[in-house]
């Protein structure tokens, strides 16, 4: 009995294959637009599931808890004396200073992310080496002065080939003379794309920045379990001090890739509306030709639920091939193409715009959301239908 089951299915599926030959150009035509709606959505899950992978690789040694100074909502320089302040708090094993903002060049019409800090006090400051390509990272000493590493957006900026000196204005309109020391390597561009880093004393003398003032105070902990707990105490000492966490900082990362990527997605749900709205018109609107193969198979002695089988394998076939077309050409278009069609919607407003190298994570859930957005609604669209096609007598369809 299983056999014969089997058998029958085999054969429907059989004429299926048969069904959509016959109706090739139709078919394909459907299949390329079905494949290009999933393309799309997949695309964006797979750079936005890459994206956060990426941010939350190069943020794992970011500091624990960052102090800012505020005052009427907006940040001001924040006295390094009230490192004493923090003395007494148990937990806390290193403050760091650091002297970050953005410099505006008026020439190139670009802001480059400066970042001024003392690499040897921080815990994890020997890391910093594995995210250059090339050169080291600037120190403290005298020796050390003009010294700054670079991102790869600002080398091809200033045009740097062939050379490792460049100059900036300072408030004052007076010229610094800078020399490149180490260049970031691509894998972390997503961050340091458009960074230039320096030491606190260069920092302070481009931005003309008054002694004993810095922008932020880097907190290192002891037991990363206690972080909110010491962040706690932090505000109770400080409470003029916006306090962020790592968490805090990575949590942000994901809300921004995951609300450019849902306005992108929002937008291609409209496409894919659309494409189930055709294939409803397209399934339900028989043609005479169709009419009458159903009226026949019904005189030949199929069922009902023979031909919407037929109907449903058809979909099946067509939604599956889509389905593998698609996720390929999503994953081929991130990996070697950088998501080249979103990158306006992800990269934001910054004329520095990072080379993206992103390896998709695909997982099944991943999987099971696409099909769930694209695969689920067209077997809807035309199985029902195809339930309706289905009942049509075969003398009205004949004599149509």
């Amino acid at each position: 009995m299983a056999q014969k089951k089997l058998e029958k299915q085999l054969n429907i599926l059989d004429y299926a294959l048969s069904s959509l030959w016959r109706r090739r150009m139709k078919s394909l035509s459907l299949l390329l637009v079905f494949a290009a709606v999933i393309f799309l959505l997949a695309s964006f899950q797979l750079v936005t599931q890459a994206l956060s992978d990426k941010a939350k690789q190069v943020l794992a040694y970011t500091p624990e808890i960052t102090l800012q100074k505020m005052s009427v909502g907006r940040q001001e320089a924040i006295p390094l004396a009230y490192r004493e302040r923090l003395g007494g708090i148990f937990g806390i094993r290193r403050v760091v200073p650091r002297i970050w903002g953005y410099y505006f060049d008026e020439v190139r019409l670009a802001n480059y992310t400066v970042m001024g800090m003392e690499v040897g006090e921080m815990p994890e400051g020997a890391r910093l080496d594995t995210a250059l390509a090339s050169g080291a990272m600037p120190g403290p000493g005298p020796e050390e002065q003009g010294k700054v590493v670079i991102g790869q957006s600002i080398k091809k900026a200033l045009a740097l080939e062939g050379r490792t000196t460049f100059s900036l204005f300072r408030p004052d309109l007076s010229l610094k003379a800078f020399e490149v020391s180490g260049e970031f390597s691509r894998d972390t561009d997503i961050l340091t794309n458009d960074l230039m880093v320096m030491n606190l004393a260069e920092a302070r003398d481009l931005f003309a920045l008054p002694a004993g003032m810095v922008t932020d105070l880097c907190v290192y902990v002891a037991n990363p379990k206690e972080i909110d707990t010491i962040a706690r105490k932090i505000s109770e000492a400080l409470p003029a001090v916006r306090v962020l966490t790592r968490p805090q900082i990575q949590k942000t990362y994901q809300v921004v890739f995951g609300w450019r990527s849902g306005f992108g997605s929002i937008c291609l749900l409209a496409a894919l509306a659309a494409f189930v709205i055709l294939a409803w018109d397209k399934a339900s609107g028989l043609s005479p030709e169709e009419r009458r193969e159903i009226a026949i198979l019904k005189v030949l002695g199929w069922e009902t639920s023979d031909i919407l089988a037929v109907r449903f394998w058809e979909s099946v076939l067509v939604s599956g091939l889509a389905c593998i077309l698609g996720m390929t050409a999503a994953y081929i278009h991130v990996v070697y193409f950088a998501a080249s069609l979103f990158r306006p919607v992800l990269m934001g407003w910054s004329v520095l715009r990072p080379e993206l190298y992103l390896v998709p994570r695909l997982e099944a859930g991943d999987i099971l959301l696409i099909l769930a957005f694209t695969v689920i609604p067209y077997l809807a669209a035309t199985v029902i239908p195809a339930w309706r096609s289905a009942t049509v007598p075969a003398d009205s369809a004949l004599g149509g």
